[in-house]
């Protein structure tokens, strides 16, 4: 999704964090034989542990128009304990000219004394994306609109079973109704949902998806939204049948490993992300893999995927991707940024090969509002394989 920031948005963050600035020290001279009593804290002025951050949304796309709405995020640390890490949620709502819509959810807690880790998402979209195809070699000349509303609803519960390592379960359902393609295909031919011989017609019809699974947990970070240091390694297996509500039944294996360091300096940040999401048994398209993920939400563990590339532009039964990132702090609250990554997707394990790999990248700004958390307002442009550049707004890292 191709975000652009209004000006005067960032001149009132500019604002803002101006006026968070700390207390001047206390010079009152005592006598050195007396020693002072502890300062009380002030009355009505406890301790400020959450921080609401509202955010306005303006986006153009060239199928849905110019988008509009407002985003929040609420972040901070249950109790006093520092060595908890700072827990968010995060909710948008925004519109399009031609009518799409989106509601969301997404949030990620850590209990007191990081005893349970809890990640999930809700999102209500009534949305329009093109479709290219299955496969790695879809055509941009088959271009198609696609529109459909989808409800995802999607918790995950993970208990401490050792220092910074959690085990528990997932539960994720998707709903997708009342299904419409309209128009033909960039070269003027039918419409490609309909054209597909990858898409069978019950994949055109409206699809829900229920799974259950577990999952494990390693995650060493010090902060979740913008980490400097540690890593993370997710491993799911997400189990998608009939019991469960489900019109399809199949299975997916995701792992999501990613590791952050300082180099050079602490001001200089390499951030680093491989992904592979695999499945077996009969899975819908909605469902497939896919390189090109911007849109948000816990698929991904709230990653974005390859920027550059468009909303699942390459999508499979199979998916790998890598991506890095350079993270450097310039002057006061601005860091700049750029990244790169390359991924592929492939029906089977046996077909990927290194000249289909496709290629993103990129650079941006970050307005770092919430030192305390690092919570990161982040502007990037980006180019991606078989996709038009754009600029990307959102609020956190993108992974």
């Amino acid at each position: 999704m191709h975000f652009l920031p209004l000006a005067a948005l960032l001149a009132g963050l500019s604002f803002t964090a101006l006026a968070q600035s700390t207390a001047p020290a206390d010079t009152t001279q005592v006598p050195l034989v007396v020693k002072p009593a502890p300062r009380a804290p002030a009355l009505g002025k406890p301790t400020k542990n959450i921080t609401i951050l509202p955010i306005p949304v303006l986006f153009y796309q060239a199928e849905t128009g110019v988008g509009y709405g407002l985003g929040g995020l609420l972040s901070g640390r249950f109790g006093q304990d520092t060595t908890v890490r700072s827990s968010n949620a995060r909710i948008q709502y925004w519109q399009t000219a031609k009518k799409q819509s989106l509601i969301q959810l997404v949030h990620t807690i850590y209990t007191p004394g990081e005893k349970y880790y809890l990640n999930g998402e809700i999102s209500a979209y009534d949305q329009l994306l093109y479709y290219y195809g299955k496969g790695n070699n879809s055509s941009m000349g088959d271009q198609s609109n696609v529109a459909y509303k989808l409800l995802i609803v999607n918790q995950r519960v993970q208990k401490a079973i050792a220092p910074k390592l959690f085990f528990g379960a997932q539960y994720r359902l998707t709903d997708m109704s009342q299904i419409q393609a309209e128009g033909a295909a960039d070269n003027g031919s039918t419409n490609y949902f309909y054209r597909d011989p990858r898409l069978s017609n019950r994949e055109r019809m409206g699809t829900t998806v229920s799974g259950l699974g577990p999952v494990i947990t390693l995650d060493t970070r010090d902060v979740a939204l913008a980490a400097f240091h540690g890593d993370l390694l997710d491993a799911s297996v997400m189990f998608n049948g009939k019991g469960l509500g489900s019109d399809y039944k199949f299975i997916r294996y995701q792992i999501d490993a990613r590791h952050f360091q300082p180099i050079f300096s602490d001001k200089t940040i390499l951030a680093m992300q491989f992904l592979g999401q695999f499945h077996t048994g009969d899975v819908p398209f909605r469902e497939l893999a896919g390189i090109g993920a911007n849109l948000g939400g816990t698929l991904y563990n709230n990653a974005n995927l390859l920027r550059g590339i468009y909303e699942q532009r390459y999508r499979d039964r199979q998916m790998m991707m890598f991506q890095a990132e350079l993270r450097q702090h310039l002057f006061w609250r601005i860091d700049g940024a750029a990244f790169a990554g390359v991924g592929e997707v492939a029906n089977g394990a046996s077909d990927f090969s290194l000249n289909q790999v496709r290629g993103a990248g990129g650079a941006g700004i970050r307005f770092n509002f919430i030192r305390r958390d690092r919570v990161n307002l982040r502007l990037d442009y980006a180019v991606g394989a078989g996709s038009q550049s754009g600029f990307l707004f959102a609020i956190g890292e993108a992974f």
